[in-house]
């Protein structure tokens, strides 16, 4: 097979990775929250309980590695979390007042 006959479904993907693993939950709250799309719909909608869900792993992943971690993977899942945990609040405000 050449290299112009491979395509993203041949190259491997990356696995191992804390941060990039963080990255994923983080993408896949804010899909979630309805922040970005979801890439296979193409389409934003929102479902803050499976959003909240997704926090709350990511805060007992946090909870569980602490102390096991580098400094920027420390940094990182904490900056992941408290972005997350601001859009949902701002989220769940803007909902209840709409109600």
């Amino acid at each position: 097979m050449t290299d112009e006959e491979k395509t993203a479904a041949d190259a491997p993907l990356p696995g191992g990775n804390f941060r990039l693993f963080v990255q994923k939950l983080g993408y896949q709250a804010l899909i979630s929250m309805g922040l970005l799309d979801n890439p296979i719909t193409n389409e934003r909608s929102s479902n803050l309980s499976h959003a909240e869900s997704i926090i709350d792993d990511l805060r007992m992943l946090r909870d569980k590695t602490a102390g096991n971690l580098e400094k920027d993977e420390k940094e990182h899942i904490e900056k992941v979390v408290s972005d997350l945990q601001h859009h949902f609040v701002t989220l769940q405000q803007k909902a209840g007042s709409e109600s």
